[in-house]
């Protein structure tokens, strides 16, 4: 299952202000903004914890997700082995336009939902988010979003 727009690599840093530091003077062109997240998932055994501190940077059309983890009680993050470099590559994000439709085949397809949130419920304006556990057949997960377009306008101006 690949579809959507894609528009984010995603990476894993044990330091985040070091994973950052790297982006200067590779087309970084403003400061991220680091986010705090403590969030709670579903995932196939029930709702699990997800705490850490994130950062987007984009260069052109791709955003450069940064992921530091401190709780990880799914594993997803956790799981994503060191290659001996400050940054480890996770995942592929896709932006989804019907997520009614999307999410309807998600459950047809071979690769299983590692975790998910919407947001919606909490606000309407809010996002909806999925990992497909991809890496039997592509070595890393796959994300898809679906958000309003006020919302994608607001995350490419970050």
């Amino acid at each position: 299952m690949l579809e959507g727009m894609h528009y984010q690599n995603a990476y894993i840093c044990d330091d985040l202000e070091a994973g950052i530091a790297l982006f200067r003077g590779r087309g970084m062109t403003k400061e991220p903004i680091i986010i705090p997240v403590d969030q709670t998932v579903q995932t196939p055994e029930g709702p699990k914890r997800q705490k850490g501190r994130i950062c987007f940077i984009w260069i052109g059309d791709l955003q450069y997700e940064l992921i530091e983890n401190e709780i990880d009680e799914v594993g997803i993050y956790a799981n994503c082995l060191s290659n001996g470099g400050p940054l480890r590559f996770h995942h592929i994000c896709f932006r989804i336009d019907d997520w009614e439709d999307f999410r309807a085949r998600v459950d047809e397809q071979e690769f299983p939902v590692a975790m998910e949130r919407d947001l919606t419920g909490e606000d309407p304006n809010g996002l909806k988010f999925l990992y497909l556990d991809a890496r039997k057949v592509f070595g890393h997960y796959i994300e898809y979003t679906w958000m309003p377009e006020a919302m994608w306008q607001q995350i490419r101006a970050m």
